[in-house]
């Protein structure tokens, strides 16, 4: 490496917002992060849905199926008609 022209490369703490932190080494002394592997879905099993300005839910109402209604009494969707073809 060239002397003079990289930063100082000193030990960092991380600060999760979960609450979990660890020392590493980098340029800067602090780093705050929004997610770690302490509460990612991926490594911890659990599922979070984030509902951003009520998708999730408009999904729901649009296709799920509604609360109180069972398969038997949803409508039933025409069959495409076959066409024969000679």
């Amino acid at each position: 490496m060239k002397p003079e022209i990289h930063p100082e490369y000193i030990d960092a703490t991380v600060h999760c917002a979960c609450g979990a932190s660890w020392q590493t080494r980098s340029t800067r002394k602090d780093i705050h992060v929004e997610i770690c592997s302490t509460c990612h879905p991926y490594y911890t099993g659990k599922q979070k849905l984030l509902d951003t300005a009520g998708r999730v839910e408009r999904f729901r109402q649009k296709w799920g199926e509604r609360r109180g209604r069972t398969k038997e009494e949803a409508p039933v969707e025409a069959a495409p008609a076959e066409t024969a073809t000679e």
